[in-house]
């Protein structure tokens, strides 16, 4: 799979993040609870109004990236709700209207791909390739094919996931993750990215295993400050971007309470200038902005990494 071409021309391309705090852009859900209190034919409309819901969010979302000229937009693992879940999952087709609902969502990735815009997945902590826990492995797979089948159709050439847990040895719950990625199938492992976590796993951590496997790391700075490894931020990105064969993608964020404050992983509203790594500036990469100001923190940075140029 190849990268789409950037939507404007400031490098790097900047990424905004699943929601919008200012714009009436709205993505709704609900939860396995709520529909048990109804009866399965009830389900399958209610589930098909959110999902159609979704499908005309998501084309907003993307008409606001490309006048905005904002390259990529990260999309919500729950576009499809409780997809995969044991009681109340589904499949798109057993809903009411469901092949339209597919047209739908085939449309806005059509919609990306014609105005340059990067569309991507990142999955929730539920998804862990390395517990010793068969049971979790088992539905982390049938979610990140869940996933995949969404890439598809949405054009999405991401789905970004952390390493998981070190449960008591960090080797071992590595090795694990790399036999555990061999069950993936190739939709899957076409689009999968490892992230290094702000706890357990660094970018020395990951890195060895991304270049044995192919499987690209998605560099986040933040999180590397928090939990550092003696690799400097130069070093890091340079090393990451090696694993790509596509346009790379960084995370950045700035800590709530600053760098001194009792939690530095927490994330600030907008990106402070300083946290943005001079050696960025002018990559080809994308960088998501991940900040609770969502669509106001991507101006604000942008306006901002403008006039440092």
């Amino acid at each position: 799979m190849h990268a789409p071409s950037p939507a404007v021309p400031d490098r790097p391309r900047l990424g905004l993040c699943c929601q919008f705090v200012r714009q009436p852009i709205r993505f709704r859900t609900t939860t396995a609870a709520a529909l048990a209190r109804l009866p399965r034919r009830g389900q399958l409309a209610r589930l098909a109004e959110i999902c159609g819901h979704n499908a005309q969010a998501l084309l907003a979302a993307l008409e606001f990236c490309r006048a905005r000229a904002i390259g990529s937009f990260r999309i919500g693992s729950s576009l499809l709700p409780v997809r995969t879940h044991p009681a109340v999952g589904y499949r798109l087709e057993d809903l009411p209207g469901g092949g339209g609902l597919v047209e739908r969502f085939r449309q806005c990735g059509a919609f990306a791909r014609e105005h340059g815009i990067r569309t991507g997945f990142h999955p929730d902590q539920f998804i862990v390739m390395n517990s010793p826990d068969r049971g979790v492995v088992a539905r982390s797979v049938a979610d990140l094919r869940a996933h995949a089948e969404m890439a598809q159709w949405t054009h999405a050439d991401t789905i970004n996931i952390h390493a998981g847990g070190a449960y008591g040895d960090k080797r071992s719950a590595l090795d694990r993750l790399e036999r555990n990625l061999d069950r993936l199938p190739a939709a899957v492992r076409s689009r999968l990215t490892l992230e290094n976590d702000d706890r357990t796993f660094t970018p020395s951590d990951l890195l060895p295993l991304c270049r044995r496997s192919g499987i690209p790391m998605v560099y986040d700075v933040h999180h590397h400050r928090c939990n550092p490894d003696g690799l400097s931020v130069e070093a890091a990105t340079r090393a990451a971007r090696a694993t790509w064969d596509r346009e790379p993608l960084f995370h950045v964020s700035s800590p709530l309470e600053g760098w001194s404050g009792a939690r530095p992983e927490r994330h600030h509203d907008y990106i402070d200038l300083a946290d943005f790594p001079a050696e960025w500036i002018g990559l080809p990469v994308t960088v998501e902005v991940e900040a609770k100001a969502k669509e106001l923190a991507v101006a604000k940075l942008r306006n901002a990494l403008r006039g440092r140029r």
